[in-house]
């Protein structure tokens, strides 16, 4: 009787684990990729995620290089099988978590690329050894003026949503239209701004 009942033992303490090692992917196939740091994912049973990625915050859409986050991340992830890693839902109902495309962290990616912050607010989620890359990639790519750091003063995303909005077309008041490549632009950042201009209807253009 012991025997049979530390073999019971055994056995659910084994269903429980792989229940918590569940429980704490997602797995499925990348559907769409709403910005920089954001993707929806199809799981096996045709249910549809909102998935943030843990770790990053990449610049929004109406900011400067917010369009070109996406289209790297889209490049790394779209139409790709996936793992999530970890279980956090957000105040928004999205997963969070790390990104696996073949083994390849598409969160470090971004911030490798110079397409997103290492988001120190929420360093503590991560483990010691991810923060450390995170930490060490976002200060080469800042090292390197790769994608966003091309611009000399970059505004945070985190600061952007909370208020200091200056757009665009306020950040390049000063410079002329006859720097600016695109035709019927009014302004344009410049070779360090990421190369777009900001046409009369307030648009940006990117070449």
């Amino acid at each position: 009787m012991k025997n049979e009942f530390q073999a019971f033992v055994v056995t659910l303490v084994a269903l429980l684990c792989v229940g918590m090692s569940d429980a704490d992917t997602l797995t499925g196939k990348v559907i769409g990729v709403k910005d920089g740091d954001t993707v929806i994912v199809l799981d096996s049973q045709k249910q549809s995620h909102d998935v943030r990625l843990a770790g990053i915050d990449a610049p929004e859409k109406a900011q400067a290089f917010g369009q070109r986050a996406k289209e790297h991340l889209s490049d790394t992830v779209f139409g790709k099988q996936v793992v999530i890693e970890g279980n956090k839902i957000d105040k928004y109902g999205r997963h969070v978590g790390k990104v696996l495309v073949n083994g390849t962290d598409a969160n470090l990616e971004q911030v490798r690329a110079g397409f997103a912050w290492h988001y120190k607010e929420y360093e503590r989620e991560q483990s010691s050894a991810d923060r450390k890359l995170y930490s060490d990639a976002e200060t080469s790519a800042r090292a390197a003026r790769l994608g966003l750091w091309r611009d000399n003063a970059p505004t945070p995303p985190w600061d952007w949503r909370h208020g200091s909005k200056t757009t665009d077309k306020q950040k390049v008041a000063t410079q002329q239209s006859a720097e600016c490549p695109c035709s019927g632009a009014e302004l344009c950042t410049g070779a360090r701004g990421g190369q777009f201009c900001i046409k009369p209807n307030g648009k940006r253009q990117y070449q």
